[in-house]
């Protein structure tokens, strides 16, 4: 289906504050395209349903962290006047439309979906422990994206095995009821160094359920502790030994978080960022001071942002009607798409005038 209209639809589990890994993989470039005036329509949803999918007995984690993460919205910059801020368990019709969904996608195939198979991974399920919820996960995303018929979603490479499942649905659908639903796309940081973030511990990626993360409402001090306690080059034993870049985690972030600028305001020996790469590389540069960078760059991103969280937090039920309001607004949305699919499907009995008046000649003619 040709897309009328530019919209952008991306969204976070509630499961915990969002973080660093977060804002640069995701949110900061929301915060950019919502400003761009690019879109005509941006929604950005908690999924409080899919996080329940393993927090089913812990439903508390879920309710608390949902104001959380919208407050993480908020202060990050997202506007309410201009995106949709809206959670996913207040839209029922993203429930009917994954049922539907549901007959158009094997178990085989959710099976070799490398997204599900790392995040199974991570979570410790295996084989029959596995929730049907979370491991149909990529059936209900692909309802929360055609459902506002997305054409944009900003994403980490690790979402591209979901997006390209959402648009083997969409094309499925499409052929067998006729053009209804808009094949996304997925919309990668430009920033090599964005694409995954790494934990503080070096690990692959930054998690909440590892415990190496820097939050985004992370004090100053908390920002700065993490940092110091950051994995960079371990075979980097004295100070005069030339450095590896690869893998060490204090320049991945620096990568995804320093400009130029910034690195010659706020040192007095480099003009570039690759200037400081060089001469860690050939020796003669400690770890610390690297970091002692990575906290300066770091404290002048955060502290706007801990700025506005601080303020939005002092009037928490406003921050509720912002989300109820964008509910409303997603759920009439939703309302109009389920019309349009229900139509594509024939399953609109009584919408379907024609069908009314068809069967009673039908049954008249007896």
């Amino acid at each position: 289906m040709e897309p009328k209209e530019k919209i952008i639809l991306t969204g976070d589990r509630p499961t915990g504050k969002l973080h660093i890994g977060h804002y640069v993989g995701s949110l900061r470039r929301r915060v950019e395209l919502q400003n761009s005036g690019l879109y005509d329509k941006i929604f950005i949803f908690e999924a409080d349903a899919q996080a329940l999918t393993d927090n089913i007995e812990n439903p508390e984690k879920v309710r608390q962290n949902v104001i959380e993460v919208a407050l993480d919205y908020l202060a990050a910059g997202l506007d309410p006047a201009k995106s949709t801020l809206f959670i996913q368990s207040q839209i029922p019709e993203l429930c009917e439309l994954s049922f539907y969904f549901m007959d158009m996608v094997s178990v085989s195939r959710l099976q070799r979906n490398p997204t599900v198979k790392t995040e199974v991974q991570m979570r410790g399920f295996s084989g029959e422990s596995i929730p049907v919820g979370f491991f149909t996960y990529p059936i209900s995303q692909a309802a929360d994206i055609t459902m506002f018929k997305a054409t944009t979603v900003p994403a980490g490479e690790d979402q591209e095995p979901m997006l390209e499942q959402c648009r083997e649905i969409v094309r499925k659908f499409n052929n067998i009821y006729g053009d209804t639903l808009v094949e996304p796309n997925i919309l990668l940081p430009e920033n090599a160094a964005c694409l995954r973030l790494p934990g503080t511990d070096g690990k692959a990626k930054m998690s909440k359920s590892l415990g190496n993360c820097i939050y985004l409402s992370d004090s100053a001090d908390e920002v700065n502790k993490k940092v110091k306690g950051m994995y960079t080059d371990p075979t980097h034993l004295q100070v005069s030994d030339p450095g590896h870049l690869e893998g060490n985690t204090v320049f991945t972030y620096l990568d995804a978080f320093a400009t130029d600028e910034m690195v010659a305001a706020m040192t007095t020996d480099y003009q570039t960022l690759q200037e400081m790469k060089d001469h860690y590389t050939r020796g003669g540069l400690g770890d610390m001071k690297c970091k002692k960078l990575l906290m300066s760059v770091l404290q002048e991103t955060l502290e706007p942002i801990r700025q506005r969280r601080a303020e939005f937090e002092k009037d928490i039920p406003q921050v509720y009607e912002i989300l109820r309001k964008g509910c409303e607004v997603a759920r009439e949305t939703a309302c109009q798409t389920m019309d349009e699919v229900r139509r594509a499907m024939k399953i609109n009995y009584f919408q379907d005038q024609a069908l009314i008046e068809e069967q009673s000649r039908r049954f008249a003619s007896k």
